[in-house]
């Protein structure tokens, strides 16, 4: 048997949400002909696209085959049959959005970060906790295939005792003078909830968690490398949030990790996002497909000479890890998961408490940074 599901669209006429959340989820979702069920049954998306430009709107809608959308948000809240709102607006707008739509008794699905601050994201964990409404955060970085691929390894103590990670994030962001920049306006603009300490460290603390263990502390230094831009009418503008974060985390387990984060570097890497791992046994750099290994019985012993050439050629001396599976849009993914914990209640671990996390860290990472030292990172309840 196949049923529908309604999914109230927030924010999808953005580039995130057109075309990671419509076009390679629940279009594609769609077009495979929706999700099976461990009952047997199909579970079917029915999203209506809300947004304030009409236009854009109506265009989307008709390109996806989407029969629904609309401009006001309140009232996809009065209809029964959309039982899921999804938040991918900026973040400034997705409290105030994610509070009405718990009001009204809907399931929370959302990017993130979940809100502009600590107090805010616990409080939307809280209403929804007592609303009784299933909730899940937006976690795509760990259904990446690379880093499937590290969970592969740490799964199969590859690493024996892991010792410490370096995750290097980051790419050039054109400032718009002699070429158009590659990110909106606003992720330069603190008031706006731009900056990359709010972005990525709510990413960074998934990532560290599920992959290798609680933080206990953590110091970050920030900077707007980049003082001034120009928008997306051309017009010059001064930058009030950070582009560059340099954090490093100590964890519960000893571990330390270290995470660079940048809209003002060069790319000299395999990948935009690289992820190394050492340990006693073995070493793993993740990127966002590829992963590959060097065991301690193929490690080089190098000696430092500066006065002769180099004798080893690194790069050669690692191992790639096989595919050993198909793997699908991260996103698409872990809609697929959310979707069936609403309609069957399977698990779904990643809530707006896990959101809730996300934020506290990047809050810790700011206030670290202004006062130069490092900050204990408590655990959250709701």
């Amino acid at each position: 048997m196949q049923r529908k599901i309604g999914i109230i669209m927030n924010g999808v006429t953005g580039r995130m949400g057109t075309n990671q959340h419509l076009i390679r989820s629940i279009a594609a979702i769609r077009d495979q002909g929706g999700v099976v069920l461990s009952n047997g049954d199909t579970l079917m998306p029915d999203p209506i696209l809300v947004g304030r430009n009409q236009e854009k709107l109506k265009k989307l809608a008709e390109q996806h085959n989407i029969k629904r959308w609309s401009t006001n948000l309140e009232e996809t809240f009065d209809d029964e049959q959309n039982e899921i709102y999804f938040d991918s607006q900026t973040t400034v707008k997705r409290a105030d959005s994610i509070r009405m739509a718990i009001n009204a008794g809907k399931h929370i699905y959302c990017e993130k970060p979940t809100a502009t601050n600590l107090e805010e994201s616990l409080e939307l964990a809280r209403l929804a906790k007592q609303a009784g409404v299933k909730n899940g955060v937006v976690q795509d970085k760990l259904f990446l295939p690379g880093l499937l691929k590290l969970q592969r390894l740490i799964s199969a103590d590859f690493f024996g005792k892991m010792l410490s990670a370096r995750i290097e994030f980051g790419y050039w962001v054109f400032e718009g003078d002699w070429q158009e920049g590659q990110r909106p306006s606003w992720n330069y603009r603190e008031e706006a909830g731009g900056g990359i300490i709010v972005d990525m460290f709510a990413h960074w603390r998934y990532v560290i968690d599920n992959l290798f263990g609680g933080i206990r502390s953590v110091t970050c230094v920030g900077a707007t490398h980049i003082p001034e831009r120009l928008d997306e009418r051309g017009e010059k503008y001064r930058c009030t949030a950070d582009d560059a974060a340099y954090g490093t985390f100590e964890l519960e387990n000893g571990m330390i990790v270290q995470a660079n984060s940048s809209w003002a570097v060069r790319v000299n890497r395999d990948d935009l996002l690289t992820i190394q791992v050492d340990g006693t046994e073995g070493s793993a750099v993740a990127g966002l497909r590829d992963c590959k290994t060097q065991h301690r019985v193929n490690t080089p012993k190098p000696v430092w000479n500066p006065d002769i050439p180099n004798q080893h050629d690194f790069l050669s001396q690692w191992e790639k890890v096989p595919d050993n599976q198909a793997f699908d849009n991260g996103f698409k993914v872990q809609w697929e998961l959310f979707l069936k914990h609403v309609a069957v209640d399977e698990p779904f671990p990643w809530d707006l408490l896990e959101g809730a996390k996300g934020t506290q860290l990047s809050d810790l990472a700011l206030k670290s940074w202004k006062e130069r030292c490092w900050m204990d990172v408590p655990e959250l309840t709701v």
